[in-house]
């Protein structure tokens, strides 16, 4: 519980002096429009990199269906916000998205995750897939492949920041959590976690669901800051770029995920103006820190503001006793 706390504390002591700085930025024109737009995205993708680090970082499953919970919330702020108009009924859409999107992942777990590897990354892109064909099958309630329009814009970079020190403070005390030592126990060795008492399939979901309930709130966000939601917004290849994030700031790394993500959404800005090589000069820049960084960017490191304290205060006292 003490540990918990000083993690808690550090991460919002570092959160507090992000949003103070961001806010100076923004007041002082310093960040045009564009810029807070690419910051909404990022904040977007840290929560959606954050969830999807507890299922394959954490639990070592190999998910590529993030994209269809990550639907399930999108459609549901599309559907109740436009409906309701209000911010009471944007939040009321992405609760009834978290827990679709959680009862989905459980029940899609519970037979998916005794899979393996290909196996499972292969069953989970199918899921996905279902989640997007019933919406391009849902008739006047989701406008089939055409989408929605005209949906409020509830979403603003201070909400966003808000949900990301939700989802990065509930993910570490998930990892720190009786469950989530579980849960890396299983990803370490399966048949000796069982052993010791550990349930593996009730663990794996677990994380499971956590990560889906994540992708859901991030989809909520996502169709508040865009206004529009169409399901080729939600492909496979969605998925693959919330993966790339991951595995670029590390597996099994809280920091790693929000390090990636706003390293990738930051380069991305900055390659707008390459056109069609833009891909070519991104895809090449991956590829080479994934050769001399191939455990990511921080591998599984995470930020300790205990840590920076004890070292300096060790190089003060080394300092005073010369």
């Amino acid at each position: 519980m003490k540990k918990n706390l000083k993690v808690n504390i550090s991460w919002l002591i570092l959160f507090a002096a992000a949003y103070a700085i961001l806010a100076l930025l923004i007041q002082f024109g310093i960040f045009n429009d564009f810029m807070v737009q690419i910051l909404t995205q990022i904040g977007i993708n840290i929560i959606l990199a954050v969830g999807l680090n507890v299922i394959i970082g954490f639990a070592g499953q190999f998910s590529l269906g993030h994209a269809g919970f990550m639907l399930i919330g999108a459609y549901s702020g599309a559907i109740i916000g436009t409906e309701t108009g209000t911010y009471l009924g944007f939040f009321l859409a992405m609760l009834i998205g978290m827990i679709i999107a959680g009862l989905a992942a459980l029940l899609v777990g519970i037979p998916t995750l005794r899979l393996k590897g290909d196996y499972l990354a292969i069953a989970t892109l199918g899921v996905a897939e279902i989640f997007r064909i019933l919406v391009i099958n849902g008739g006047s309630l989701t406008n089939g492949a055409a989408g929605l329009t005209g949906i409020p814009l509830f979403t603003s970079w201070q909400m966003v920041f808000i949900f990301v020190i939700l989802t990065t403070i509930l993910s570490l005390n998930f990892g720190l959590s009786a469950n989530g030592r579980g849960i890396r126990a299983v990803r370490d060795d399966e048949i000796a976690a069982e052993s010791v008492g550990v349930n593996a399939t009730k663990v794996k979901v677990s994380a499971f669901v956590f990560g889906a309930v994540t992708a859901s709130i991030a989809g909520t966000l996502y169709s508040g800051f865009i206004g529009t939601v169409t399901p080729k917004d939600f492909t496979f290849m969605n998925s693959v770029n919330i993966l790339i994030i991951v595995v670029f700031g590390g597996l099994g790394s809280v920091t790693g995920s929000i390090v990636g993500a706003i390293v990738l959404g930051v380069l991305n800005m900055f390659l707008q103006d390459f056109g069609a090589l833009r891909m070519i000069i991104f895809s090449l820049i991956l590829i080479l820190i994934m050769i001399f960084r191939p455990g990511g960017l921080l591998g599984i490191n995470e930020f300790q503001l205990s840590k920076i304290i004890n070292r300096n205060s060790k190089v003060k006292a080394a300092k005073e006793g010369e």
